[in-house]
């Protein structure tokens, strides 16, 4: 017997295509006297019915910005230009890859263009994005520490523990 793994408007990844898709239909197959459809399949609108060993659910993010992540900035050879011809980049001859997990390889990078064109502002975002799960650590103190001070707290940090609560649930937000 066989049960549904996915829903009507999940988001599946669909191997034999290697596309994303939405799942339009459910289609059970039943035999004649069984409680339960002996096979399950999916219409993702690509033309054919697909097995549930065909699709791949969207995996949810790993974690949330906790401060204990070790987001950090590692330079990258600039293919693109010589050294000589990027003389006022702050550090000529690379540019900034926020690296987001262990390996030196994952995070997050810029195109080559767009850094020529404003190399401080990159810097900076780079800079911000390496940041963010220590600024994200200091987000969720103040929200404790305002939850935990009862009425003694002044007016202007119950504004920045509400706002912080407000970014800190945008950035969670999964949608």
């Amino acid at each position: 017997m066989a049960k549904a793994q996915f829903h009507k408007g999940q988001r599946v990844y669909v191997s034999p295509v290697g596309t994303w898709a939405l799942i339009e239909r459910v289609i059970p197959h039943w035999a004649k006297g069984l409680d339960e459809p002996i096979r399950v399949f999916y219409d993702v609108g690509l033309g054919r019915e697909f097995a549930a060993d065909e699709l791949q659910a969207e995996q949810p993010i790993a974690g949330k910005l906790n401060g204990k992540e070790h987001w950090r900035i590692v330079r990258a050879r600039n293919k693109w230009q010589a050294s000589e011809d990027c003389a006022r980049h702050p550090v000529p001859g690379t540019y900034p890859v926020v690296v987001t997990g262990d390996s030196e390889w994952g995070g997050w990078r810029v195109p080559g263009a767009e850094y020529d064109l404003t190399p401080e502002k990159i810097e900076q975002q780079a800079r911000l994005i390496a940041s963010a799960p220590k600024l994200a650590s200091v987000a969720t103190e103040l929200i404790d520490w305002a939850r935990n001070s009862g009425e003694e707290i002044p007016v202007g940090l119950v504004q920045l523990a509400h706002d912080a609560q407000d970014l800190l649930s945008a950035v969670e937000d999964d949608r």
